[in-house]
């Protein structure tokens, strides 16, 4: 671990961010260029105290999954990521067989939508973050671990998951989800974690099996949704995507027309999650 690398490289990308860049309000004029360290902390989730250690050349060595946050909450490029990862001691992670890491320019996005649930989504379908209304309405998916992490494998392998779809919908968000999957099989391989999580799926799932002997194949969401909330009941969606460029992430938007049933319940999801995270 190199500490006085390690110390200035993370002072020099806080201090290259604005609060507008991380989705937080500029307030009041700041003494300091960038974001404050309590800000860099509260968004990965460590102490104050902690992240101001390490900027001072004094700090443990963090853990892979502490970096991963950094790497997130700074707003890091996939080289920046594995440079900081390297500087701290460890191995940069192996692309093709780690979760990825979220792309900058869709986290931006996100960053600015407070009032309706956004998610941005791996090509495998794991929530790698996700705004506070997602997380009312879905619940925190990102927060699983392993194959858990994956809407695909949850909807075949564990039944409350298709819970927050209508039942007459199942059968074609299954053949979504696999049609999904199937692009992403194509794209990595079968020695790939896109291969490791098909082999799972026709081992634990006959649909899933039967599906995939379809070969039916389409990076595809459904532009108007019907979700059940277990409290608000259904709710009428539209359905926005945004991938990047290699068609690896997804940001999806979910909104309503205003003035309508679903706009109305998109509130109460709101106040509802603010009252479950301070609860």
């Amino acid at each position: 671990m190199d500490r006085i690398t390690l110390a200035d490289f993370l002072r020099h990308r806080r201090e290259a961010l604005q609060p507008g860049d991380i989705g937080l309000p500029e307030g009041a004029r700041r003494r300091a260029p960038g974001l404050r360290r309590e800000e860099v902390a509260q968004l990965t989730g460590m102490s104050v105290d902690y992240y101001t250690r390490l900027e001072q050349r004094r700090g443990p060595q963090p853990s892979e999954q502490m970096l991963a946050a950094l790497a997130r909450a700074l707003r890091l490029t996939d080289s920046e990521r594995d440079y900081l990862f390297r500087v701290a001691g460890h191995s940069a992670p192996d692309r093709r067989t780690s979760l990825p890491h979220v792309a900058p320019a869709l986290l931006r996005v996100l960053d600015r939508l407070e009032d309706t649930p956004a998610l941005i989504m791996s090509d495998l379908a794991e929530t790698l973050v996700a705004n506070r209304m997602a997380t009312s309405l879905f619940g925190d998916s990102a927060a699983r671990t392993g194959f858990a992490r994956s809407d695909v494998y949850r909807w075949f392998t564990e039944p409350a998951a298709r819970a927050i779809y209508p039942q007459d919908d199942h059968p074609r968000q299954s053949r979504a989800l696999v049609a999904n999957l199937r692009v992403a099989y194509g794209a990595m391989g079968p020695r790939s974690r896109a291969g490791e999580l098909v082999r799972a799926l026709q081992s634990a799932s006959d649909e899933f099996a039967e599906l995939w002997e379809r070969h039916e194949v389409a990076a595809r969401f459904e532009d108007h949704k019907t979700l059940i909330h277990p409290e608000l009941g259904p709710i009428e969606l539209d359905c926005q995507v945004l991938f990047t460029e290699d068609q690896s992430q997804a940001l999806l938007v979910l909104t309503a027309p205003p003035h309508t049933e679903a706009a109305q319940k998109l509130e109460l999801l709101a106040v509802l999650g603010t009252q479950r995270m301070g609860g």
